[in-house]
């Protein structure tokens, strides 16, 4: 669990914005969206390879338009 304590001077915005940063840092909120349903081993494969060719395609293109 991400903790923040209110510093000394410290607003209550400047607590949320450091809070908000924890909570990305730490991938809480990324790992519960990713829980959020159940995932079969075989969809989770087709995903990473579906990302994988995108990754792929996106940097043969950056290739091509850097020469």
């Amino acid at each position: 669990m991400t903790k923040v304590e209110l510093r000394p001077g410290e607003s209550l915005d400047g607590l949320l914005r450091r809070f908000k940063k924890e909570v990305i840092k730490s991938g809480t909120l990324k790992s519960l969206k990713r829980k959020r349903w159940y995932v079969s081993p075989s969809e989770a494969r087709r995903d990473a390879k579906k990302r994988a060719i995108r990754r792929a395609r996106r940097r043969q293109y950056r290739q091509r338009r850097n020469e």
